[in-house]
């Protein structure tokens, strides 16, 4: 198992292991989307006081805990690219961060959708709010960060110290309803002696999460192999790999 981990780390290895993965990895998403969706739109009840409009919570909740999710896995690449300086770690690292940006994005969107109607209003300076849309401007300092400077390896060292600065960032969004009084309604999926959601509900809901997940697998490997192939440009496993694709 530890030998199977420490090849994972080589880029060549990583680069065959994740193109072998995604087929796989593309066909569950589509599968688990569907599913999802279907579900969570057609056959959930509605909710008995906001009715069918609670439905975005199928796309907004799992949105925002991507979100989480995601730079968490970014600030987990930059240790181990500040620690161990590996390849594989920085491809991860940058190829999250897009997705990362994206999934932050659609929870503040579907989450102002749901207010409108429930607050009265898009946007209110939220605590809970306020911390995701913080979020946001870390992915995005992150993104910027890699764009301005050239070398490749320096500008992984230096988003590795801001994704790990940023972690901060991450418990404060979690416990801000808990923490502070806010619009935003406390946690129901993750309170400690139950659900404050019916089964019917939630099932769905843990479904579209995983299929968010998987997309975030797909879409990141995919997008890991490209960081791999950009920067292993002039490696010799990249050529013989462009030499078999012409052939």
């Amino acid at each position: 198992m530890w030998l199977w981990f420490h090849r994972l780390a080589s880029p060549k290895h990583f680069y065959r292991v994740a193109e072998r993965l995604n087929p796989w990895l593309g066909s569950a998403t589509l599968v688990v989307l569907i599913v999802g969706l279907y579900w969570g739109l057609v056959i959930a009840p509605p909710d008995y006081e906001q009715g069918d409009s609670y439905r975005i919570i199928f796309v907004h909740v799992p949105a925002a805990w991507m979100s989480l999710f995601v730079y968490a896995v970014m600030a987990g690449a930059g240790a181990v690219t500040l620690v161990w300086r590996l390849k594989v770690a920085e491809a991860v690292m940058r190829a999250a961060a897009p997705l990362g940006a994206w999934f932050t994005f659609l929870a503040l969107v579907t989450g102002s959708l749901w207010g409108k109607p429930m607050w009265g209003t898009y946007w209110v300076w939220d605590a809970r709010l306020t911390s995701e849309l913080i979020l946001l401007f870390l992915y995005l300092g992150f993104i910027a960060l890699q764009s301005a400077m050239e070398d490749r390896r320096t500008a992984a060292r230096a988003g590795a110290v801001l994704a790990l600065v940023g972690v901060v960032n991450i418990p404060i969004i979690h416990y801000s309803v808990e923490w502070w009084a806010t619009l935003h309604q406390g946690p129901t999926v993750t309170k400690l002696d139950a659900p404050s959601i019916s089964l019917t509900m939630l099932a769905p809901l843990l479904v579209m999460a995983l299929g968010f997940l998987l997309h975030f697998a797909t879409t990141g490997l995919i997008r890991a192999r490209c960081e791999l192939l950009e920067g292993e440009a002039r490696s010799g496993w990249v050529r013989e790999l462009a030499r078999r694709r012409r052939t």
